[in-house]
Formats: C-alpha cells, structure tokens, sequence
C-alpha cells in the first residue's frame, strides 16, 4: 500500500529523494489512490475480469486511439481541431464561427500539443519524439488571434508542460529523446509572458480573452472590453502556473495564480460558502448567482484539492474542505448534484444538471468520500446505458435537456478513479461499454464524430482535443497493468486536460513562502478533514460487494418517476434515518411525500378551486423532531415562494395578422425568446409575410430558402433547441421566426407564458426576433394560409393600433377612432396591465407572467413549482403559502394560527378579481372559427378591399 494506511497530516513514511518525506504516500491521492486491488481482487466472488481480456480491451483503446490521431495527422495538421466528417482541419476563420467554442483555437496545433503526453502513457515515444520535433518545428505562438485564457492554459501550456515532463523523464532512461534541450519548456515560457496581460485588473482575475500577438491594451487586441469571468476560467490556473515557475525558477506566474485564487476564496458568500458561476473581473460582484459543481465552476474545485497534494500548502486543503462542506450540504442530493443559489442554498437554482459534473465522483474519489462517489456516478451511468452517451444536459427525471455529446471524458476520468480506489471490476465493465458506444456510434472513416443529438444518434463536424488528450488516456490506464507502463504513473499529478505534472515539483524552485492566507474557517464536523490522504484499509471494508450494496438501489433509478425517493431509502444500507423532505423535492403526486407530510403533522386539503392546501398541525406530529422537520417544511416554502417571486421573467409579446381580411384585428399572445432580437427595444417590430419552412422542425438546413428568405418563418416546436432553429432560418434569410407548439390543443389561454431559453452557449449571432406561439394559437395562422395563402403578420412587444399599422394608407375613420380611444385607455392603465388591455381590443389576450394577486389578511403568495424554475412549463405546479409560524407550538397552543401551504394541480394559481374571469370569458368567446371571425367583420373587410382597389 506503498505507506498509505499512515498517511497524516502531511507526515508519515516515504523516502523520495525529489521530494519531502510524505510526498511518496501523497501519490494515492494525486492518481486517484492506490489500486484497492490488493484488498478486494483477492475475494471470492468479486467476478474479476481476466487478465487476457483487460489487455484486449488494452489493445483496442490503443486501435482506437491511432484511428484518431492518425486521422488529425493525415487530414487536419496543422490545423487545430480535425472535422471527422468531411476529413478536412478546422482553421478559425475559415469555418463558420461556433462561437465561444472557437475561443480554444489559436493556430498553434491544438490536438498535436493537447495530445503530447497521451502518446507516452499509450507506449508510443517514437510517435511522441517525432511530435515534439513538429511541435518544435512548426508551432507558432506569435498569431493575431484573441484566445480564451482558460482553454489556452490548460490545453496548450498544459500541454507544453506535460509534454515537458514525459520529455525529461525518457531522456533521463537514456533511450528516447537525447537531443531535446527543454525546447517545450522554452515554448511553455513564452506562451506563459503571452497570457500575462490578461491579469491587468485590480482584482487580479484575469480577462476571459487576450490576444497572443497584441495583449489586451493594445489597439488591436479586440479584446480587453470585457466585465465578467466565469469562476472556473480565473481558478483554475495554479496547477499549470505554479508548474511553470518551479520548472523555470520565474516566479511571477505563480504569484498571479496565486492572487487570482485568494480574491475568489474572499468573495465567497459567507454564510453558505459557496461561490457562484460568474464574478465581474474588476468588482468582484457575482454575476450569476447559482452555483454547482458543473460548468463554470468545476475545475476551481479540482484544482484547491490538487494543488495542495502539488505544492503542500495547508490552505488550499483548508479551502477546499469548507467549500466541500457546502457542496455535500447543499448542491448534493446523493445520487443528484444540483445547482443552487448562494445566497439562498436550500432553493435549487434550476432542475436540470449538465455533463461537466461528471468529474466530481473522481474528485470525491481523491477526497475520500467514497459513497456519494459511487452513487452519482452510478446515476450517470445509468444515463449513459438509456442514451449511449451523457447529454450535454439532462433533468432531474433524467430527460435530455441539452443532446449534445462531444465526446467528453470526465465520465472515464471518473470511472478511472473509482476503479483504482475499489478494486471493484464492475468498473472495467464501465469501460467496456464507453468503448462499445464509441466504436458503435460515434466512429466514422476519418475518427471520431461528436453527437449532435443522443436521442437520434446524429453527428456532428467535431472532435475536440481533448478527446485525444483525456479520453484515450484514462481508459488505457484502466484496463492498464503496472508492467504494461513504462513509467510509474503515481509519479505524476493530472491536470484538469489530464495532463501529467511530476509531484516533485512541490520542492522545486519554491520561490514562493508558503503561507496560509486562508481566514474565517467553519468548524466541520466531519471525521474524513482529519486524513490529508485516504486510507483504503479505513474507507473499504475489506468486502469485495462494498461498493455494489451502494450501487444496487440506483441500477433502476433513471426508469423511476421520483429518483430522489429511492435515493432517500439508504435505511437498508446503515446510513441511518432519512433526511427529511426538502420544499424543493415536494411532489403532491407522490404517495412518499404525502406519508411523510403526515408524519410531520401537515395535511393536504382539496379546495374546490382545482388547487390543493397544505396545513401544519404541529400537535399532530409524530414526535416534536417531526414537527421541526414539518416546520422547516414549510419555512422553506416560504423561501421557496418568495425567491419566485423574484423570477424575472420577460413579458408576453405579440404577433399580429395585418394582412387582408384582418388588417390588425387579430393579435395572438406569443411567449418571448431569451435570445435574439430583443423586441421591446425596437417598438416598430418586425413586419412580414409567413412561410412555412422545409423541415418543419427547423432543425437542419432549411431546403426552401428561396420560400423563406426576407419572411418570418413557421416552424414547429421540438427535435432541437431553439437557438439552434433560429439560426437556421436566419442563414436561410429570414427575417424573424414563430415556434408552434406541438402540444396538440395547448393555448396560452390555458398554460403559462412560456420563454424559449438559449441553448447555453453564445447567442449574440442570433440577431432575428424570435416567439412561441401555442398550438391553439399558431392554428390560427395555419388556418389563414390555408386559406388566404399570403398572411403578413407584425411581430411586437404588445399589439400596435390600426392607425400605427396602416400609417399613410386610407383607413375608415370609426377604426381610427376607436383605436385613438384604446390608446388614451392605455395612458391611464400601468404598463403591466397595459398589455392585457391592448390585447383584450384586438381579440386577444396575453398570459398574466407571475402577477401575484396579494391579501394582506392571510399574507398568500403564489409562485410556480420549483421544476419550473426553468423556463415555461405547461405542467407546472404552483405553490401558496401563508400564514407561517417559525416555532414549534406547545400542545396548548393548538388554537394558534397554523401554517398553510398550497398547491395547484395544474399551473400558477393567480387570485381572480371578477374583472379577470369576465375578460377569460371574453377571451374563450373571441377565439372561434375562422368563419365566424370573417361574418363578424363583414363591414371592415368590404371597407378595406375598397380601398386597395383605389390605391391599384
């Protein structure tokens, strides 16, 4: 166990002589501990894999791995990245822009720099010397290119670095590399002085962006205007930093890695200890408030824990540990990670989780918390087995939100760790199957294709670098024995890119005091704080099922309706008594819930309006610690009802048919995009003709541009997001675009506005006005092409008078009257209600967006579920509250007010004066037939086609 069962506090057995006496023991934890194997390999039962078939499935990662990087080497170098399927490289400039994804290409070679040291673990030093000598040879780090200062960093002065450090380490064994004079550590150098100037802020966070020739300052950067960062992109620097300064004695660039850390250490939020996802570089004000441990946030994480087992200083440990206090009270809902907000971390900041967080089991791993480690990743690996791959983005019923698989790696790096802390060949199996997935979808002729969507199985022109970097890397050194390396692996720490750092660097060039900055600590009741490194003989009983009899209640979890229900029901396992229900997890729906409502004295009431009510009788409790637990319930209901509240969420907009026989009277309540033309800054909206495009979903190339160009196009909802249809039809010439529900019979009469969300990436290329339309709705439109086939609508923030609309053409004077009439109505009304008005005259009305009717005397607040927190669900459940008491009665204070909390079934429930009802009812009676709605306005129509007839 090389030492490892006497691990403390820094001390302990261990004679390296390239580092102090407890950095041999320290290698546990940098490579995801010793194997277990020797503790659990040797039981009955355990169903080890053979030794022929671990160096088969060995041999086909290596197969594999030359398909690929064969394939960047005939086809794409020196171009950064290989397009897999049209075989060609993708040079920046010369592809159309993805956006911040872009950020990571400089023209430097990405995949052959990222991919330097894969090539030694792999066994293969004579590709690796001819790759330095290229590198060396062509590589250019002096381009007029701006690059993201985080991907830069760790994919290419990582790359550098590791490439580096396997480069001393063969030449030290006297057969490879002879000639090489640290020619990658001088490339190293100065790519470092080039990201340099990205740390100009009085914070010391750096700038997202800096160009490589001109800095930040300079003319022409065309960067340097930026305000935020996300908390990752300014965290994780001190691994590849501090390597460069104790590998060239220049300690600058430690100090600034250094610097940049500490600022985001004091700008925690201090009660709960967490950080969010985005902080204003010059400030320090958090910009995005929520927080995880997925994208974002996840490497700053990673890299305190590493850089206390790298460079030995007590407070990156110290920081970590209280942040991970935080995590495990908050974000964790073994097996789920979900993101919350920091200054309120009981409410969840929204319902779905994203891949990235796939690297946090290995984490725990390294940590010494090795049960949630194996639940989390025994949850997304279930995901895994029902969509081949992990979804960029899945819900927490474990639906694809986002479809993207870019052929990510932090579910092997996982998969790794878990393997070499357990022993439990169950983890080879894992592998397996990864390698299965990849060779069965996602191979092509010329690599290996990124997945545009998991659901389809289609793919997309793309393969990162860091496939070729991490991918192959973990999965060879899981089925990897000792004697298959030609180096000893525990020698090295991974970088975030996987890239290898000799753990001997902590007693290199310590230019730098160590010193513990680190203030204002939580005292943490957790006995695993004690270990500096984990002790297997401790974490693993020595039992070959450990980890199954943690796996086993999760093996069905992705099929169940309510997974955090199984996750509770660990009674069976020893973990003790079950949490008690969180305000966020409540579903009035599931039988669980509601027994352990009962248990805690709360009861649910079916009131005759449709909703459902929530009352505490704390006597009524099975005990006084349920009756807390019932209290807490409903305290955190309150929370939850007001954070809601705050929601800001944009208001509806309007889509208007101004083409004959309507000219305007018809006005449709359309939800609004987060994305795209923002209409309420351009009051003149966007005016045109429909078209209907070709493939309706608007999810690949549209084939009729010739029908939609300079037109608002129609498209239907679902198969893709709605970023990715807005710019297909923008590239196919329109002019604005309308989503219809494919909900058959939903209308916005009935459901709550619904907002299109981005698809998490750059959106500022969308630049067309975009609205959701729902299908009771959006039928109208049809209807009208059917039967008018030339139907021009005007896209707006709220309906436009007649007067407006046919500005300088003949218009009937009781029209405009009764629209200057309409106008001196909304002068008087406020602006929230102003919407509503104005569509209520033009025979439509628009969705109230979490309006809160209030009465004072029994202080009830509405607010959506927290599922919907995300944007628009048409299924959403509403909570309301009032009356809360934060104690727990007496007995004799039974007669006090008790707390209440109620429930809709459906969707928000808004109280309703009878003006409301009145205008519903008028809303049912104007949405009719199509015929109908003509007979009606017989007169205006036969005015309006005698003027067109003057004006031909």
């Amino acid at each position: 166990m090389s030492g490892a069962a006497g691990c403390q506090g820094g001390g302990g057995g261990g004679d390296d002589d390239r580092g102090p006496r407890w950095r041999r023991p320290w290698k546990l934890l940098a490579l995801g501990l010793l194997s277990a194997s020797s503790v659990l390999a040797a039981a009955p039962g355990a169903g080890a894999m053979s030794k022929e078939e671990k160096r088969q499935l060995g041999n086909q990662v290596l197969e594999m791995f030359d398909h690929a990087y064969s394939n960047y080497m005939e086809h794409a170098y020196p171009a950064d990245e290989l397009m897999p399927l049209t075989c060609r490289g993708r040079v920046r400039g010369q592809e159309p822009s993805r956006g911040d994804v872009d950020d990571a290409l400089g023209k430097f070679s990405l995949t052959l720099i990222d991919t330097l040291d894969t090539l030694v673990v792999l066994n293969k030093t004579k590709e690796f010397e001819e790759a330095v000598k290229k590198v060396i040879k062509d590589v250019n780090l002096d381009n007029d290119i701006v690059v993201s200062v985080f991907e830069t960093n760790i994919r290419v002065l990582g790359g550098l670095l590791g490439g580096h450090s396997v480069a001393i380490m063969l030449k030290e064994k006297g057969e490879y590399m002879q000639w090489y004079n640290d020619e990658l550590l001088h490339m190293a150098k100065e790519l470092g002085y080039k990201l340099l100037p990205a740390f100009n802020t009085t914070s010391g966070l750096p700038y997202p962006r800096v160009n490589l020739k001109f800095g930040i300052r300079h003319p022409e950067a065309r960067t340097g205007t930026e305000t935020d960062t996300c908390t990752a992109c300014a965290g994780t620097l001190i691994l590849e930093f501090a390597a460069l300064s104790r590998f060239t004695g220049t300690s600058v660039f430690e100090e600034y890695a250094r610097k940049a850390l500490d600022f985001i250490w004091e700008k925690r939020q201090r009660s709960s200890n967490l950080v969010g996802v985005t902080i204003n570089i010059h400030t320090g004000d958090w910009v995005r408030k929520d927080s995880g441990v997925g994208a974002g946030i996840d490497s700053y994480y990673e890299y305190l824990l590493k850089a206390y087992v790298l460079l030995g200083d007590d407070s990156f440990l110290e920081r970590f540990n209280t942040h991970y206090n935080a995590i495990m009270r908050y974000i964790s809902q073994p097996p789920l990670l979900l993101d919350v907000h920091i200054h309120k971390p009981m409410l969840n900041a929204r319902t779905w989780m994203d891949s990235l967080l796939a690297f946090f089991p290995g984490l725990q791993v390294l940590k010494g918390d090795i049960r949630p480690a194996i639940e989390t990743h025994e949850m997304l690996y279930q995901v895994i087995k029902k969509h081949n791959f992990l979804p960029e983005a899945f819900t927490t019923d474990f639906r694809v939100h986002w479809a993207q698989h870019p052929l990510r790696p932090e579910f092997a790096e996982s998969t790794y760790f878990l393997y070499k802390a357990t022993g439990d060949p169950y983890y080879l199996e894992v592998g397996k199957t990864l390698i299965e997935n990849l060779n069965k979808y996602a191979r092509v002729p010329c690599g290996f294709a990124a997945m545009k969507d998991v659901r389809t199985g289609s793919h997309e022109d793309r393969m990162d670098s860091f496939f070729l970097a991490e991918m192959f890397k973990y999965l060879y050194l899981l089925f990897a024995d000792k004697e298959d390396m030609i180096f000893d692996i525990e020698d090295y720490i991974f970088t975030t890119e996987a890239h290898l750092l000799p753990l001997w660097l902590s007693t290199t060039n310590q230019t730098i005091a160590k010193k513990n900055t680190t203030t204002e600590y939580t005292e943490l009741d957790d006995s695993n704080f004690d270990w500096t490194c984990p002790n297997t003989q401790i974490l693993f009983p020595n039992d070959p099922m450990f980890a199954q009899s943690i796996r086993e209640p999760l093996k069905n979890v992705v099929d169940k309706s309510c997974p955090r229900g199984i996750s509770r029901a660990e009674e069976s396992l020893g973990s003790g008594p079950k949490p008690p229900l969180r305000a966020r997890d409540f579903m009035a729906s599931n039988p669980e819930h509601l027994e352990i409502l009962k248990k805690m004295g709360v009861s649910l009431i079916h009131l005759k309006d449709g909703r459902v009510q929530l009352v505490q009788h704390a006597v009524q409790a099975a005990s006084s610690l349920d009756a807390e637990d019932g209290l807490r319930f409903m305290q955190e209901m309150i929370e939850l009802s007001s954070q809601q509240q705050k929601e800001q969420q944009l208001p509806p907009r309007a889509v208007q048919i101004v083409s004959h026989p309507f000219f305007g009277r018809v006005v449709l309540t359309a939800g609004p995009a987060q994305f795209g033309m923002d209409l309420s800054k351009h009051k003149a909206g966007t005016r045109g003709f429909v078209a209907t495009i070709k493939p309706y979903n608007g999810c690949s190339e549209i084939t009729n541009p010739e029908a939609v160009k300079e037109k608002i196009a129609l498209m239907q909802r679902g198969h893709c997001m709605f970023a990715e249809k807005a710019r297909n039809i923008q590239k196919a010439g329109a002019i604005g675009g309308i989503v219809i529900d494919d909900n058959e019979g939903s209308s916005s009469d009935t459901a709550p506005l619904f907002q299109m969300a981005g698809d998490g990436k750059n959106t500022d290329d969308i630049t067309i006005p975009m609205l959701f339309l729902f299908n009771k709705e959006g039928n109208i439109i049809l209807d009208a092409i059917r039967e008018y086939e030339a139907v021009e609508v005007l896209l707006s923030d709220k309906a436009k008078d007649r007067a407006t609309i046919f500005k300088g053409k003949m218009i009937p004077n009781y029209i405009i009257d009764s629209n200057l009439e309409m106008e001196n109505m909304d002068q008087k009304l406020p602006e929230n209600d102003s919407h509503r008005q104005n569509s209520e005259e033009a025979t439509s009305a628009f969705q109230d967006v979490g309006e809160v009717s209030e009465e004072p005397e029994e202080e009830r607040s509405d607010v959506a579920d927290p599922d919907s927190l995300a944007p628009v669900n048409a299924d959403s459940d509403s909570i309301s509250i009032s009356n809360q008491d934060s104690y727990v009665p007496e007995p004799d204070e039974a007669s006090a007010p008790e707390p209440t909390c109620t429930q809709g079934d459906n969707q928000p429930q808004v109280q309703k004066t009878e003006t409301e009802s009145n205008s519903k009812v008028n809303w049912d009676n104007k949405v009719q037939p199509m015929e109908s709605i003509l007979a009606d306005w017989n007169e205006d129509i036969e005015a309006f086609e005698m003027m067109e007839k003057d004006e031909l």
